[in-house]
C-alpha cells in the first residue's frame, strides 16, 4: 500500500534465501515504510527437517515424554503405524533433577550444582538452541528462568516452555518447546535478514491465529507464525466476504502446494491447538484445515498404477513443466492442457505458459494408463478436487455444518480454477472470488490487527463466576501489557473459555457471555452429537485475547466496464466433455455485468473457471459471484 493506493506485485520465490524475494518486490514497489510479513520459513524448516541442533532440558525422568507422546493411533487400521522421530534425539535430551507439583509447590528444588551440570551437559552437546520444559512449570516457572538465566549470553536460541504456554499437559508443552527451538534460529536470522529494510517496530510478522507480532516476538517465539501463511489468506477472504454481504462462508485457499480450507460463521474459527506433519503445535491458531493439493502438485502412478496428486510439490524451483524449467507433470500443466488456463494471460500476459511442454509432461503417464493426456489431465484434475473435497467435509459435515448453507470463498492463484467444480460436489449453490484473489493472504497480513493472546490452566468444575472473572481481569492485563510492548493500544479483548464435560479428556472452546454452560451444551451436540445438561461442567482454561492497531485500508475502486465482448472463445475440456468457452479479462468486467457459462475469466493473479451451467454476477465491489 503506497499512501492511501493500492499497488499489487507477484515475483518468484527464493526458496534458499526467503528474504531476497521480499527484497526485490520492495525495490520494484520503491520500498516500505512499514511491512506486514507472512511467512512459511518456520513451517519448510519443519516439514523439511532442516531446524536447528537441539538440546532439551526437562525434569529427571521425563526426558522421554517427547518420544512416548499421546497414546492415540492417527492411522486406527495401520499394520505398522510410523510416528515423525522426535525433533530432539534421546542423547541431547538431559534430565535435571528438581520437582514441582502440579499447585506449585516445590517438591525437589533446583540445586546451583544442578543448574551447572545442565549448562556443561548443553555445551558438550554442541547444541545451537535449547529447549526448557519442567514438569508443571507452567504452575511455576521459577526453575525454568533459572535455568534460563544460567544459558543467557552463550548464543544460543533459548526457549522457556512457560512463556509459550501456561497450561497443563506435558507432552504439548514440550513439543511446543522444542519445536520453537527447532526453528528458532533459522527464522531469527530470516527476519533480522529483513529487519536491515525495514527496521524497527515497522516490520510486523503474522501469526497463526491471525494477528501480527512485532519481529522481536516472532524471533523469540517463531512458534507463533507456523500458520502464517494461510491464516492471513482467512483473514483476507473473510474481510473481503463481509464487505460484499457474506458472513457464513467456507475459504478454499488453493496455492502452489497446498490447499488451505476453514469454516468462517460470521465469526473466525480458532483452535488452542494444531498439528503440523504430525507433531502437535500448541499455540493459538485459525481453524484450517490443509491437504496437499496445490497447482504444483505432482502427479504420479503408484505401485498399484493408481494414478495420485501430491502431497509432493515441484515448488518455486523448478516449478510446473509449463513454466518452462521442470519436466514433471502437475496440476497448472494438466488445467493448461484442458484449455483452462490461457497461455497469454498468466501474470497479465508477463509470463507466457507452454503448452506443449506441459503435454510433454503429462504423455509419459498417459502412455502407462493407456489414456489420451487429454483425459490423464482430466484424472489428475479429478484426483486433486477429491482431496480437496474431502477437505472441505472435514471442516463443515464432520463438524456439523450444513455446507449448502455457505458461499465458497475462492481464492490463490488456483482456487478459482476448480471451485466450482467443489460447489457443486457438496451442492454449495454459491461462489465467490474476491478481486485479487492469488494476493489475498498478503492482502489479509496488511488488514491484521496486531494481537497477543493469554492462557492459564484453572481446571474447576462448576467455578463461581467470581473466580472466572477474577481469572479474566488478571490475563486481560497481561494481553494489554504486551499489546503495549508492542508499541499499540488495545482496542478489544476477547475472553474466550476451554469447557468439558468434568472426566472428559478433551474440551470445547468458546467465548465467555452470560449463558456460556448453554452455549457448551449446545456446541457439545452440534460436535459430537449429543449432550447432557446434567452432568458437571469443568472449565480448564482461561484465555484473552487482546488485539488493536488494525491498518485502515483503502476502498479499492471497482473495475470500470471495459471490452463488451469476449477476447476469444476457446475449447476447453469440462466434465460435460469439450466446449466453447469465452475468454474474458477481468479489468473489463463492470459491476452489474452478467454472464453465463462456460467461461474463462484471467487476471493478473488468478483464473476463474465457469463452467457450463453457472453464471456470474460482478458485484458493487468488482467481485465475482457465481451461481447455479
Amino acid at each position: 500500500m503506497v499512501g492511501r493506493r493500492l499497488r499489487v506485485l507477484k515475483v518468484r520465490s527464493t526458496p534458499r534465501d526467503p528474504a531476497a524475494a521480499v527484497r526485490t518486490g520492495l525495490a520494484a514497489l520503491g520500498g516500505a515504510a512499514r511491512l506486514h510479513y507472512g511467512s512459511t520459513v518456520a513451517t519448510n524448516a519443519l516439514l523439511e527437517r532442516r531446524g536447528a541442533r537441539v538440546a532439551l532440558l526437562t525434569t529427571a525422568g521425563f526426558e522421554d515424554v517427547l518420544e512416548i507422546g499421546r497414546q492415540v493411533r492417527p492411522e486406527l487400521y495401520a499394520l505398522e503405524p510410523r510416528r515423525p522421530a522426535p525433533l530432539v534425539p534421546r542423547a541431547r535430551r538431559i534430565g535435571v533433577r528438581e520437582r514441582v507439583l502440579a499447585d506449585g509447590t516445590v517438591e525437589t528444588p533446583l540445586a546451583r550444582r544442578e543448574v551447572a551440570a545442565a549448562v556443561a551437559a548443553v555445551v558438550r552437546s554442541r547444541a545451537t538452541a535449547v529447549a526448557i520444559c519442567f514438569l508443571h512449570g507452567y504452575a511455576a516457572p521459577a526453575h525454568e528462568r533459572r535455568l534460563g538465566r544460567a544459558l543467557a549470553g552463550r548464543g544460543l536460541h533459548v526457549t522457556l516452555a512457560h512463556r509459550l504456554l501456561r497450561e497443563y499437559r506435558e507432552y504439548e508443552r514440550v513439543a511446543t518447546a522444542a519445536l520453537n527451538a527447532y526453528v528458532g534460529p533459522l527464522m531469527a536470522r530470516h527476519l533480522r535478514a529483513l529487519a536491515a529494510v525495514v527496521p524497527g517496530r515497522r516490520l510486523r510478522i503474522m501469526q497463526s491465529g491471525g494477528g501480527l507480532i512485532g519481529a522481536p516476538v516472532a524471533c523469540a517465539e517463531p512458534v507463533r507464525t507456523i500458520l502464517s501463511g494461510p491464516a492471513g489468506g482467512v483473514v483476507g477472504a473473510a474481510e473481503r466476504a463481509r464487505r460484499a454481504g457474506h458472513r457464513r462462508v467456507i475459504t478454499l485457499d488453493m496455492g502452489g502446494t497446498s490447499a488451505d480450507v476453514s469454516l468462517v460463521d460470521g465469526a473466525l474459527g480458532y483452535r488452542s491447538e494444531t498439528s503440523i506433519d504430525g507433531l502437535p503445535v500448541r499455540v493459538p491458531a485459525l481453524d484450517i484445515h490443509t491437504v496437499g493439493a496445490g497447482g504444483g502438485s505432482l502427479a504420479r502412478l503408484d505401485r498399484g498404477g493408481a494414478l495420485r496428486v501430491g502431497p509432493e510439490s515441484a515448488g518455486a524451483d523448478p516449478g510446473p513443466a509449463c513454466y518452462g524449467r521442470g519436466s514433471a507433470p502437475t496440476v497448472t500443466d494438466a488445467n493448461l492442457v484442458l484449455g483452462r488456463l490461457v497461455e497469454s494471460e498468466f501474470l497479465g500476459g508477463a509470463m507466457r505458459l507452454d503448452r506443449a511442454r506441459a503435454e510433454r509432461a503429462i504423455a509419459p503417464l498417459a502412455r502407462r494408463l493407456r489414456r489420451s493426456v487429454e483425459a490423464t489431465a482430466a484424472g489428475i484434475v479429478r484426483v486433486a478436487n477429491a482431496a480437496m473435497e474431502r477437505a472441505l467435509r472435514v471442516i463443515t459435515v464432520e463438524r456439523g455444518h450444513d455446507p449448502r448453507l455457505f458461499t465458497l470463498v475462492a481464492f490463490g492463484g488456483a482456487g478459482a480454477l476448480h471451485a466450482a467444480e467443489l460447489a457443486a460436489a457438496l451442492g454449495i449453490r454459491r461462489v465467490y472470488v474476491p478481486r485479487q484473489p492469488g494476493l489475498l493472504s498478503a492482502w489479509g497480513v496488511l488488514a491484521a490487527d496486531v494481537v497477543r493472546d493469554c492462557g492459564r490452566t484453572l481446571r474447576a468444575v462448576a467455578p463461581p463466576e467470581g473466580v472466572l472473572e477474577a481469572g479474566f481481569r488478571a490475563l486481560a492485563r497481561a494481553a494489554e501489557r504486551d499489546l503495549g510492548r508492542e508499541g499499540v493500544r488495545p482496542t478489544a479483548v476477547e475472553r474466550l473459555l476451554e469447557v468439558r464435560y468434568a472426566g472428559q479428556a478433551y474440551e470445547v472452546s468458546l467465548p465467555y457471555r452470560a449463558g456460556w454452560e448453554r452455549a457448551f451444551h449446545r456446541a457439545h451436540a452440534r460436535l459430537f452429537g449429543h449432550a447432557d445438561p446434567r452432568r458437571p461442567v469443568e472449565v480448564v482454561t482461561l484465555r484473552a485475547r487482546a488485539r488493536g492497531g488494525g491498518a485502515r485500508l483503502p476502498a479499492e475502486r471497482p473495475p470500470r466496464a471495459g471490452r463488451p465482448v469476449p477476447l476469444a472463445t476457446r475449447r476447453v475440456m469440462f466434465a460435460e466433455g469439450a466446449r466453447g468457452a469465452a475468454v474474458h479479462r477481468r479489468d473489463d468486467l463492470g459491476p452489474g455485468r452478467r454472464l453465463r457459462g462456460p467461461a474463462v475469466i484471467c487476471e493478473y493473479s488468478a483464473t476463474t473457471l465457469v463452467p457450463p451451467g453457472w453464471r456470474v454476477f460482478v458485484d458493487r465491489l468488482g467481485g465475482l459471484l457465481l451461481e447455479v
